[in-house]
Order: C-alpha cells, then structure tokens, then sequence
C-alpha cells in the first residue's frame, strides 16, 4: 500500500468517518489508515479528474464518536465537507457499494477478483465487469413565466422538484424526457435542451439536466408516483430542494433569468 498521505474515505454503509479539526469536519489525511483494517477489507484506491490519489474502505460497524471523529450521513456531508472532498466520496461509496453486490461472477457464478481499480475479473470464465452506473433524467419545464414543479410520493418532507425518472433501454436521453414528462404529467413538451449532469452516489446514479418548454395538455398526474404538481410563478414558488441537487441548479438558473 502506499504511504505517501492521502485522503482516507472510510464508510459503514453510507456513514463516512470525519475527523474534527480545527473546529470543522474534514476528511482524515495522513499516511496510514485512521482506524484498524479487519483482514477482508479491500483498500481502493482511487482518482477523479483531478488527478489527486484518494484511498476509501468500508467497516463493519460504525466508529462511536469522541474528540477525534464521528461518522455522518453521505448526503449530510454535502454541507461541512469541501466540495471536491464531496465528490470524492460519492465516487468511494460507489465503488464500496459495487464491490459489495459484485462478489460473484453473473454468467457463471464463480468468485470475482479485482483487475483494475474499478473492475473486476472472473476467476473461471474470465468475464470482466465494471461498476453499473443508473442514468436518470430530470427537466425544468417553462410555460411563460412559471415552471411545473411536483411532489413526489417517495419525498422526506413537503418539499417540491421537478419531473425526473430513469432511462430506459434502447431510448434517447431526450426520448427518456418526453416519455417521462407524459408518463408522470400528461403534457407535451417542445424545446428539449441539456444543461447539466451530476454524479448521484445514492447509490449509483448519474443525473442528466434538462430544460423544455410547455407544448400542450393538461396535468395529469401519475398517482402511484406523484401526490401534487402544478406550475407556479417565480414568487410563488413552493419549498424546493436543497444546493446538492441538480434540480436546484436547474431551479435557481430559471429564477436568476431575466
């Protein structure tokens, strides 16, 4: 293992260990591993576009809080940690997740050993996989001056966001729009165009942004997925989602409009 000091991205499910420093919450940097490595734990070791190496494992049973560290909640680290810190330990939770539903072979069932540092290498037929990534949609629809935003039945709170859902096979991501907006909402839509994607480690996901323009219809909600939607005017709007989410981007980017 290296032992240079590197960022050390340790989880117990998707609890991440944090060190208190200087009255802030950061992750460990240092040159060994900041708690005890149980023999069947495998060190990744990894890299974003930055280039900056990071090593992340996972425990099996969380760390008790004291002086020096305490475990949060990978969506709560989104406020304390910096942002490129973030990034990384999505990436971490979502190799930790992957190797933990990978463990064997899905064409003949025999054991899979690491190949690389995101794949892996079946022990008997030789099949390679890499880590499965869930792209999904999400598309901030205008009629004039006001924006369609729903309530989705799976919501913690009485927060609103936007039409979203995962891409189907064999179809655009601009088909994956309009099939979602009418599936969900009954409208017809015009104008599709990207603005944005972002990693979503929750557990896997990649969400891809869009905007669109009201064409036709009327709301029609799909009840087993949405409880309220409706469209409203920049100063009338709803509770929305918080920073971390691209639908705020999105959200924030058509109030910012002049």
């Amino acid at each position: 293992m290296n032992t240079e000091k590197r960022l050390w991205f340790v989880f117990f499910n998707d609890q991440l260990l944090v060190e208190k420093r200087d009255g802030e919450l950061t992750i460990p940097y240092q040159d060994t591993p900041p708690t005890p490595i149980p023999e069947w734990t495998h060190i990744h070791e990894l890299s974003l576009f930055d280039g900056e190496m990071f090593n992340a494992y996972s425990l099996s049973a969380p760390i008790p809080e004291d002086e020096h560290f305490a475990m949060i909640g990978l969506r709560a680290s989104f406020d304390v940690l910096l942002h490129s810190q973030y990034l990384k330990a999505g990436k971490a939770q979502e190799l930790i997740y992957w190797d933990k539903n990978s463990r064997f072979c899905p064409a003949c069932g025999m054991p899979m050993n690491w190949h690389t540092s995101i794949s892996k290498r079946c022990i008997g037929c030789g099949k390679e996989i890499w880590p499965t990534v869930a792209t999904a949609i999400i598309v901030l629809i205008t009629r004039g001056d006001e924006v369609l935003m729903v309530h989705a039945r799976n919501f913690k709170g009485d927060y609103y966001g936007l039409v979203a859902g995962f891409v189907e096979t064999g179809e655009t991501l601009e088909e994956c729009v309009e099939r979602e907006v009418m599936e969900e909402t009954g409208l017809r839509i015009r104008n599709i165009r990207y603005f944005a994607s972002q990693p979503w480690p929750y557990p896997c996901g990649l969400m891809v942004g869009f905007t669109a323009e009201y064409e036709s219809g009327e709301i029609k909600l799909q009840d087993s997925e949405l409880s309220a939607g409706d469209f409203f005017t920049k100063d009338n709007l709803p509770n929305i989602p918080g920073k971390m989410s691209l639908a705020r981007r999105l959200i924030d980017h058509w109030r910012n409009e002049e």
